[in-house]
């Protein structure tokens, strides 16, 4: 067995498996430049070594695998440094992102307890997302006046009817079910079965061990159920439509919708459902996570991001001042400006809408 440790990221491999552990557990794992970097390197090596068949990530402690990337180094960097370091750090994590998702050997995420953000991109990508009863998934960028990114977006506009909408634009949380039921994850094992799961892995291949482990069903969720009313209301061509109809639904989920919504920086809605709708044209991952790229660096000369930060983590008054405070306020040229090419600095990935055959 051999064992590294560097940048927070723990790298070792056993039998013909090979593990990333992100190991910031007072952090709730939030990514950095340096791990992101360490990650993209060990996959490097991993994919032309013939002894790993497997790749594992988790995340060290008890809170889950991942809350995100450090948007506190956001926050000051937004702040006084023009936002230059955060830009190289997406352009790295998006690259990271795209490399997982054509990754040619399985790489299994172990999905527990909290996975937000950053945490989405570095494990729902991958060939294998296994979620467990703690499990909370989550892009909640709204609520610090970002969009959803390391391709969230692309996954969120896959999910059946409008169920991707309602998650971008309020930020909620789904446990296992929900996850499997948007195709953020693909399997539901007991979060007591993981470290055997992590232990065989080394010796079995993937099929085997998901035989001996998965579990069904999860645990009931929330949002098939409530397909009537979120196809609906979120089909609308604007926000404002939007939530004028969760708010005339009379449904109590959906007027908690619209609370939530209303919380969320008027800007950063708008922003995301026009991501949304453009990321279904795009077609493969690579194409939206270069508009992502666009999106990320634009919301660097928001005010709502930075004060979103400070509201939600720096000062935890939970009480931001959005500019525009309105989603009236906020205007078709508003949003566009997101979008607009970047000439030199613009992110290109190479990849296309297929896969690599993957052997389990």
């Amino acid at each position: 067995m051999n064992h590294e440790e560097s940048d927070h990221v723990l790298l070792h491999t056993d039998g013909h498996a090979a593990y990333v552990t992100l190991d910031r557990p007072k952090a709730l794992n939030a990514l950095t430049r340096p791990m992101v970097l360490r990650i993209a390197g060990a996959l490097d090596a991993w994919e032309h070594d013939p002894a790993v068949a497997t790749v594992v990530i988790g995340g060290a402690g008890e809170r889950g695998l991942c809350a995100g990337g450090d948007i506190r180094a956001v926050h000051a960097d937004a702040r006084s440094g023009g936002g230059s370091a955060s830009a190289e750090f997406w352009r790295d994590e998006y690259r990271l992102n795209a490399r997982i998702a054509r990754y040619p050997k399985p790489y299994v995420a172990l999905m527990d307890g909290i996975v937000m953000g950053g945490g989405v991109g570095i494990s729902a990508h991958g060939t294998v997302r296994i979620v467990t009863e703690r499990s909370r998934v989550a892009m909640p960028e709204t609520g610090i006046g970002f969009v959803p990114d390391v391709g969230g977006t692309y996954l969120l506009a896959l999910a059946p009817g409008e169920l991707g909408t309602h998650l971008a634009l309020t930020g909620a949380a789904v446990g296992a079910a929900d996850a499997l039921l948007c195709g953020l994850a693909d399997h539901f094992v007991p979060s007591a079965s993981l470290p055997a799961v992590t232990r065989e892995l080394a010796a079995h291949s993937v099929h085997e061990v998901l035989e001996r482990h998965v579990a069904a069903p999860p645990p009931p969720g929330e949002l098939a159920a409530a397909r009537e009313w979120i196809d609906h209301c979120y089909a609308a061509d604007t926000a404002e439509e939007i939530l004028r109809r969760l708010r005339a639904t009379g449904v109590p989920a959906a007027q908690d919708a619209a609370a939530a919504l209303l919380t969320k920086s008027p800007t950063a809605v708008k922003v995301t459902l026009a991501a949304l709708r453009r990321a279904r044209r795009l077609g493969p991952l690579e194409r939206v996570l270069e508009q992502e790229y666009r999106v990320s660096r634009a919301a660097l000369s928001s005010p709502d991001l930075v004060e979103g930060i400070r509201a939600q983590v720096v000062d935890k008054d939970r009480d931001p001042r959005w500019s525009p405070a309105t989603l009236e306020e906020v205007g078709a040229a508003d949003v566009d400006r997101f979008f607009a090419p970047l000439g030199e600095h613009e992110l290109r990935l190479a990849g296309s809408a297929s896969s690599p055959e993957v052997a389990w």
